[in-house]
């Protein structure tokens, strides 16, 4: 038993005085005997008995009366507590607070995080002087370092100032991070309150993460668990947007297209998804969807801006509003600035000829291939090699693949075999196996055999009744190259080896061709789609496209800076800051590595005043869900990690500030006492009238 008012116990002293008024009462009289009265003695005997007995009585249950009265003014609690355990002994807590986005959904009392902020602000009231609190959102586990406060008006604006986060966390990270504060304590009562709406897929991202975290938790923490009504919403998400394999030309159509699910148990019924290229409308479509339906929505609009290009595809507004929009960016440059490389000048006669592009300017500078080490690709939208036997180092071509850069290949009219097999190794392409035909010999020739029409290059060059008539060119020669897994065929040949192909290299791609642009090895340059579809290789490589859009809020994002002339990298974020570096700082000088990506949108990367490279941040899906994680699935959570501690579920709309304050004390059995004292207050004062009648006869 533990009494939480210790010091009214002085008050037994009480007890003391029923006693002393009993023997104070006791007189001594001198007995006179009456010769009359003499026959009555042995009749009052046994009466006298039942007196004093009586009296006795009296005594007992007035001093009951008064130790019942001080103990329960001493407020005595049960509690199964291991030896030590006091109500005095100091507590720190961790407050969990999900602040991300799903908890943005608006109910009669107003948003779930504003309803669970109150309820946190008002377990201050819990804690005493000498205790300390700490503040662990669940949104901002990565930009924000939490630590136990004993300031309480501190820790009272800690969660005032929080506010719905774009950034995904999981449970499981929020409780690590409790652990190590709590772990790091020297107080002896460890407390964890989770407020949250434990929804579905958040507790952990896989099971792979999950360790044995919670042994460094006391058998003695407690741990708290808010669970709060859920309120039936509707919201749908869009979880994906993204090109719809296609060249971005100014004045053409431009096709993209949207996931859209719906997260709801109900259905929902026209709905308007918009889709936006910088910032103004240029289609619209209605939508309806089942429950937990998805849906492939596609947009088909006309591209009309170069430069840095942001496409949105947006809802309208429902019950979370972080989830309605998805970004995609890509770079289209105005003017292509073109780097040229040949073995031989003449080989690039026909390619030179065939490099118009309406609406855009070609900035050419032509080299010969043993000249790389010259000049940097990075300050180049496109790369055309014509022959590569000659170039000695490929890292600089290598690097500028990696960083997203786009190259097109061809063999030049004196291209060996070996000399092609080495530039194809080094640049991690499929080698060819031989070289088939002989430059200059038109007797024997191969053809096109298959042609993917819905390839970007090819997509509008044909008209749709001429694609099965179309002409081949005559091939003479060429290097015999068989696709590779992380390449595609655009068009084969006969023997089912590759004309053209496309290979992604790092972040960049490179469109390789087996043949050269030369009339001795086929004749190619004399057909009419030669030309536009040397145009459109070029265009289609000078786009930088960031194809990785797996970026979500919260997540590490690597920039490109190493075409950098400046110190000073700037990074404007979608709300239009700017975040200064300096390349001072950092250990690698090629690359940022920007952690700031709470904000979804287009970030865009300068040095200086120039631009660099740019990236995409969305949010993640998994936020979306309503649906909420069973509290027997959180009981076999806390198994997992190895929590050995007391687990208590609280409802909201409970007096859960008593429910925690008798699980920490234990049971209060004060209302008991003052039971017994009524009770014995009433025999007492039936005893007492019986014994004064007693007298009294």
């Amino acid at each position: 038993m533990t009494f939480l008012n210790p010091a009214v116990l002085l008050g037994l002293i009480a007890a003391a005085i029923p006693i002393v008024l009993h023997f104070l009462n006791l007189r001594k009289l001198k007995t006179i005997e009456f010769s009359t009265l003499a026959f009555l003695k042995e009749l009052q005997k046994t009466k006298i008995r039942r007196i004093k007995l009586k009296q006795w009585l009296l005594l007992f249950l007035r001093v009951l009366i008064i130790l019942f009265l001080v103990l329960a003014f001493a407020r005595p609690t049960l509690k199964n507590i291991s030896f030590g355990d006091s109500s005095a002994a100091k507590t720190t807590a961790v407050i969990i607070l999900d602040n991300t986005f799903s908890m943005s959904v608006i109910g009669e009392n107003g948003s779930r995080l504003n309803n669970y902020k109150q309820i946190a602000k008002n377990l201050l009231t819990n804690f005493q002087p000498g205790d300390e609190i700490a503040v662990v959102s669940v949104g901002d586990l990565k930009v924000k370092s939490a630590a136990a406060s004993g300031n309480f008006a501190f820790v009272k604006k800690e969660i005032d100032d929080l506010e719905i986060s774009n950034v995904s966390g999981t449970l499981n990270e929020a409780m690590i991070k409790a652990s190590q504060i709590l772990y790091s304590s020297k107080n002896y009562n460890k407390e964890i309150y989770l407020l949250s709406d434990l929804q579905k897929g958040r507790l952990v991202n896989t099971s792979a993460e999950i360790s044995g975290f919670g042994k460094t938790l006391s058998p003695d923490t407690r741990l708290y668990l808010f669970n709060g009504t859920a309120n039936e919403v509707v919201n749908l998400g869009i979880d994906d947007l993204k090109p719809n394999n296609q060249l971005y030309e100014v004045g053409k159509e431009v096709s993209f297209s949207a996931i859209v699910k719906n997260y709801s148990s109900s259905a929902v019924n026209d709905n308007v998804v918009s889709f936006f290229i910088n910032g103004k409308r240029t289609a619209q479509k209605n939508l309806s969807l089942a429950a937990n339906e998805s849906k492939e929505i596609s947009f088909e609009t006309t591209l009309q801006d170069t430069g840095l290009v942001e496409f949105i595809a947006e809802l309208e507004d429902d019950a979370i509003l972080q989830d309605n929009k998805r970004f995609y960016s890509v770079y289209i440059p105005s003017d292509i600035s073109l780097l040229l490389l040949s073995d031989r000048t003449d080989d690039t006669k026909f390619v030179k000829l065939s490099l118009g592009i309406p609406n855009q300017k070609i900035k050419l500078t032509e080299l010969r291939t043993e000249q790389i080490s010259s000049v940097n690709p990075q300050k180049f939208d496109a790369v055309i090699l014509i022959g590569v036997d000659k170039i000695d180092d490929t890292k600089a071509l290598a690097n500028y693949l990696t960083t997203g850069g786009n190259i097109i290949v061809m063999p030049g009219a004196q291209s060996t075999l070996a000399g092609f097999q080495k530039f194809s190794k080094e640049l991690g392409l499929p080698t060819a196996n031989a070289i088939v035909g002989k430059p200059g010999s038109p007797d024997s020739f191969t053809q096109f055999a298959k042609t993917d029409f819905q390839h970007p290059l090819l997509k509008n060059i044909f008209e749709e009744k001429t694609k099965a008539q179309i002409e081949s060119p005559e091939i003479f020669c060429y290097f015999k190259t068989f696709s590779s897994s992380n390449g595609k065929n655009i068009i084969s040949l006969a023997d089912n080896s590759s004309f053209l192909s496309e290979y992604n290299v790092g972040k960049g791609k490179v469109l390789l061709y087996s043949s050269a642009p030369v009339l001795s090895w086929n004749t190619f340059p004399m057909k009419a789609f030669f030309a536009p579809l040397m145009a459109k290789s070029l265009l289609y490589s000078s786009v930088k496209e960031n194809r990785d859009s797996s970026i979500i809020c919260g997540k590490d994002a690597l920039a490109d800076i190493s075409n950098s002339v400046s110190q000073q990298i700037k990074v404007i974020t979608p709300s239009n800051l700017d975040d200064y570096f300096s390349t001072d700082s950092l250990s690698n000088k090629k690359y940022l590595p920007y952690l700031n990506t709470n904000e979804p949108g287009t970030y865009k990367v300068f040095g200086g005043n120039k631009f660099l490279d740019y990236f995409s941040v969305n949010h993640d899906p998994s936020e979306s869900v309503l649906e909420a994680t069973s509290e027997s699935e959180f009981e076999d959570y806390l198994k997992q990690i190895g929590y050995e501690g007391k687990f208590i579920s609280l409802a909201t709309d409970t007096d859960y500030l008593k429910e925690i304050y008798q699980s920490r004390f234990g049971t209060e059995l004060w209302k008991y006492f003052l039971i017994i004292v009524l009770l014995l207050a009433i025999t007492e004062s039936l005893l007492a009238r019986s014994s004064k009648k007693d007298l009294t006869t």
